[in-house]
């Protein structure tokens, strides 16, 4: 099939597009070469990163009760304390991540974020080799890994808007969770059952996927930066971004809905604990169980991408949110291994339904010059109710234990969401993936 045209109907920043092609109308996002590229380079960065996760959580959960000897509580404490170094160099730097996506070509970006992480990965395996790692040096190369994380996120989201025609993009928010959501089904896994054979070879298993990772996003054609009517100081284009998400109701209660939902629901940070000492399945257990969501996920992303939903869509994501919040509060109550597989996989399932239509609906209602800055704030949110949602979950789990930690946290995300249906009415209006407002109103 030939290659299609060099700028989508969006607003792209080269020549007037003519997307004759798109009225074929290809089976998939994937009839594009350019997408296919992308989408390996999305799948490989993320199972690389997952995979580094998972094993930096359980050497850290380990060596605090080894080396350190802590008790459970204590040691539950410090992946609260890992998910706050991982947290604030996002929330510090997540801005310029957004500002580097609208100004300079999205490709390098990206690339240059991989390469980053892979010298982490590198770092990683060279201590874990030598038996060097110590607590401080896991929370500073945790850190470090943050910040290269910050930096891929808005590139590779804005990159997919660029290489697909318009009415195609639905579908292709669904391949991409696709992508992301089977990375961490086999990154986990594979990172738990790698790290049990031989602790090293995790790490040099991501090294290898980041640089596939980044050779793959080398081979989607360039994607300059959006054209700006008047270039301002960078620090102003940086405020006009989280600007626009503030006054545009719609956006701002799609993506503060993700934000503290998963802020007090988020289970990941007990997995450890959950692991090895709830479950007693050590670290393959908790590859397993780091997995079981991504299968729900990926089933659900893999309908969805076949048949997308096309109506009462911001009630189906206010509800998807709600069973999220009712599956972790039975997850953390079950001692049974199966069982806690099969609550993740309903969790997963859910997530990914709520995230492919908020991920569907911030797309459509953005215009492309700013759509770096405002995939930067959604995916600061997204790191917010992660990382923060560790340390919420840590510092719950060091005063009353993780299970209770874990249940009321799902409780206050069934809370949230009835909260927010009341706040925002905007999200339960929404009917289809039309945009909802005019780009720039108030």
């Amino acid at each position: 099939m030939a290659k299609p045209p060099s700028t989508p109907p969006t607003g792209g920043p080269v020549d007037e597009p003519d997307f004759a092609a798109a009225r074929i109308k290809p089976p998939s996002p994937l009839a594009f070469v350019d997408f296919r590229f992308f989408w390996v380079a999305r799948f490989t960065a993320v199972m690389a990163t997952i995979a580094m996760v998972v094993v930096i959580g359980y050497q850290l959960y380990d060596t605090a009760r080894t080396d350190y000897g802590m008790s459970i509580k204590e040691a539950s404490f410090q992946l609260g304390l890992l998910g706050l170094f991982q947290f604030v160099p996002l929330a510090i730097l997540t801005p310029v991540a957004g500002w580097a996506a609208d100004r300079f070509e999205r490709r390098r970006v990206a690339i240059f974020s991989n390469l980053i992480d892979l010298l982490i990965a590198a770092a990683l395996a060279w201590f874990t080799w030598t038996d060097a790692l110590t607590l401080p040096l896991i929370f500073t190369l945790a850190a470090l890994h943050g910040v290269a994380r910050v930096f891929s996120g808005p590139a590779l989201t804005a990159i997919a808007p660029n290489i697909v025609p318009t009415d195609v993009l639905p579908r292709a928010v669904a391949m991409s969770s696709i992508a992301w959501q089977a990375a961490t089904i086999i990154g986990p896994a594979a990172g738990g059952l790698i790290y049990a054979a031989q602790p090293t070879a995790v790490y040099l298993f991501a090294m290898a996927l980041l640089a596939l990772s980044a050779f793959s996003i080398s081979r989607v054609r360039p994607v300059p930066p959006p054209p700006a009517e008047v270039r301002r100081h960078p620090l102003r284009e940086m405020v006009d971004g989280l600007g626009f998400v503030w006054n545009e109701r719609f956006l701002l209660g799609t993506i503060t809905l993700d934000l503290f939902a998963v802020l007090l629901a988020g289970a990941t940070a007990m997995l450890p604990v959950y692991a090895r000492d709830i479950l007693h399945m050590g670290p393959e257990g908790l590859g397993f169980l780091r997995a079981a969501p991504a299968i729900g996920a990926v089933t659900i992303a893999v309908g969805l991408a076949f048949r997308p939903i096309e109506q009462n869509v911001g009630v189906k994501m206010l509800w998807a949110v709600a069973v999220f919040g009712a599956v972790t509060v039975g997850f953390g109550l079950s001692t049974n291994f199966l069982l806690s597989m099969l609550l993740l996989v309903i969790m997963g399932g859910a997530d990914m339904f709520s995230v492919f239509v908020r991920g569907t609906l911030i797309q459509l209602n953005t215009p492309d010059h700013m759509r770096g800055r405002v995939s930067a704030a959604s995916g600061l949110a997204i790191s917010a109710s992660n990382e923060l949602g560790e340390m919420r979950a840590g510092a719950m789990a060091a005063l009353i234990g993780p299970v209770s930690a874990v249940v009321i946290g799902g409780a206050g995300a069934i809370g949230i969401t009835a909260l927010w249906s009341w706040l925002f009415p905007e999200l339960r209006r929404a009917r289809t993936f039309e945009p909802q407002f005019k780009a720039g109103s108030k």
